[in-house]
């Protein structure tokens, strides 16, 4: 039996493609869903357990009572948000493993350079903390909207119900972040 060969495969199945169309079969279009939700799903574990080890030292080196507490919340915030994700592993029936997210890594080294290059106890290292931890928190609502888009594409109903509390926590510590950086308040003209 004489077997067609992939570029023939390709062929046939792009002539019958619509324009500006990707060719994939249903299957395809599952598995590579899947296997995005999965790597995405792991680079957020990794994230959330590197920000449990990460918030400490801005906990620490923060010098206004209500920040040190928004901070000291949002650890425990993020605690439940990994565990939240190992159960989104277990309904997906995939080993629990974390995926080094290098934006992440990224945003965290910036705010602790923040921290190395700010006297302690000022204005300015407060500042710098309060915009350091915005950039993470609005880096995860990115991520955790995508994941849930993904979950509800493949009909992942009660991952995307855990995804939606992880991303409720990240826009809450946003809000909370923004009114203390007066991201609300009016800009004066001068």
């Amino acid at each position: 039996m004489k077997q067609s060969s992939p570029k023939k495969k390709a062929a046939s199945n792009a002539e019958t493609a619509s324009a500006g169309q990707p060719v994939s079969t249903p299957v395809e279009t599952t598995s590579g869903l899947l296997e995005l939700f999965t790597d995405g799903i792991k680079d957020m574990y990794w994230s959330e357990n590197h920000l449990v080890k990460s918030l400490p030292k801005m906990i620490s080196a923060a010098d206004a009572p209500e920040l040190k507490t928004a901070l000291s919340n949002h650890l425990e915030v993020t605690a439940e948000q990994a565990t939240r994700l190992e159960n989104v592993f277990d309904l997906l029936g995939v080993k629990i493993s974390a995926k080094k997210c290098d934006a992440l890594e990224g945003l965290v080294m910036s705010g602790e350079h923040v921290i190395e290059n700010t006297i302690a106890g000022t204005e300015a290292r407060d500042t710098g903390i309060i915009m350091s931890a915005l950039k993470v928190e609005n880096f995860e609502i990115t991520c955790y909207n995508g994941l849930i888009q993904l979950a509800v594409k493949l009909g992942e109903t009660e991952s995307a119900e855990l995804l939606q509390q992880n991303l409720s926590g990240e826009i809450e510590a946003e809000g909370m972040l923004g009114a203390m950086s007066g991201k609300d308040a009016p800009v004066s003209k001068s």
